[in-house]
């Protein structure tokens, strides 16, 4: 008896703060926070995506919330496979003995040879008979809408929760390129420690995303100084230990992120440094692209102008374009082995 078989081809952003996947002929399915929820006695799941997110820093002993990834990079294996379950569950409708699946996935690009195959083996329990691992920064640029098989070079950043990967492509490669363990974690947990110094106020991670994301800025703008934000920001007082609100605005924001920010601006400027001359004129040309959640930070991509004299562009689809990348490399099999095989220079 004849069986026809499907094929599915799907696109994974396995991202620290959050997982996106991308079905073939469907667009972005799962937008959810790479978070699980965990009855510690029964081992059963309670909560994944959002429902768990909710959850963290307030959930009783006998609750495990976890996020695991850590740094771009699976810290918690089995965590991670069931979370991933059972964002596929969703998305999954044929029966899978008829369903020939192909799956890309995006990772951060410095991770070693023993992460990448962890990110595999977990994305092969899901029943995918093709993996790709796929360098996330080539998956902006291929989500973006950059021309990433011609000559000219093209440069793209993208800063995600866990890791910013900057890298120059060109050919259907990465030229050179730096992934950066500072990233959006990293800024939250600048303004945790900023509320901790300066107003005694300690405040959960939660609290400090919330404030990156309404009122962040990097770059002051002396022309438009009413474009300055307000919030109130609730914790705990540490001298009296009852709980506190301070008023803040997006220069206290500034304040707090600066250090941060300035790691990710050199890691920029160290991609420049080793990029060939004939790639590098071809980037004052062109200029650069900012993708993922980061290249939202207001002010973010004057403060690189200023700073390296590039132009900088924001991705229209900036938290999507990897996801959407991982898909739309599978348009082309010989491109997407091309894509696969890039290498990169080194991750700090």
């Amino acid at each position: 008896m004849f069986m026809k078989f499907f094929t599915k081809d799907m696109g994974i952003d396995l991202g620290t703060a959050n997982t996106l996947i991308y079905v073939k002929g469907k667009g972005i399915l799962i937008d959810e926070p790479s978070v699980i929820a965990m009855d510690k006695y029964t081992k059963k799941i309670l909560a994944v995506g959002k429902e768990a997110k909710e959850m963290l820093g307030k959930a009783p002993n006998t609750i495990s919330v976890i996020r695991p990834l850590q740094d771009g990079v699976i810290s918690d294996f089995e965590m991670t496979a069931a979370m991933l379950r059972e964002f596929v569950k969703k998305v999954m409708t044929e029966n899978s003995m008829f369903t020939r699946v192909r799956i890309v996935v995006g990772v951060p690009a410095g991770v070693t040879e023993v992460e990448k195959r962890a990110v595999e083996e977990v994305i092969r329990q899901l029943g995918a008979k093709d993996v790709f691992i796929l360098d996330e920064p080539m998956a902006a640029a291929i989500g973006a809408g950059m021309n990433v098989d011609g000559p000219e070079g093209c440069m793209i950043a993208d800063i995600g929760g866990g890791t910013a990967d900057i890298a120059i492509i060109s050919l259907g490669g990465i030229v050179t390129s730096v992934s950066l363990r500072h990233a959006g974690d990293k800024l939250n947990e600048a303004i945790v420690a900023y509320m901790r110094k300066t107003y005694n106020l300690l405040i959960g991670e939660g609290t400090a995303e919330q404030i990156k994301v309404k009122i962040a800025c990097v770059y002051n703008d002396e022309e438009n100084p009413e474009d300055i934000e307000y919030m109130d920001a609730k914790g705990r007082d540490l001298v009296t230990g009852l709980p506190k609100v301070v008023n803040i605005s997006s220069l206290d924001v500034m304040k707090a992120l600066e250090e941060s920010i300035w790691v990710i601006i050199d890691g920029i400027k160290s991609t420049l440094e080793q990029a060939p001359p004939e790639i590098s004129a071809d980037i004052v040309t062109n200029g650069m692209v900012l993708s993922g959640g980061g290249a939202l930070i207001k002010g973010l991509d004057k403060l690189i102008e200023a700073n390296t004299g590039m132009k900088v562009i924001i991705a229209e689809n900036a938290l999507e374009a990897v996801a959407q990348g991982t898909g739309m490399s599978l348009a082309s099999i010989e491109n997407i082995h091309k894509y696969v095989r890039a290498k990169v220079n080194y991750y700090r």
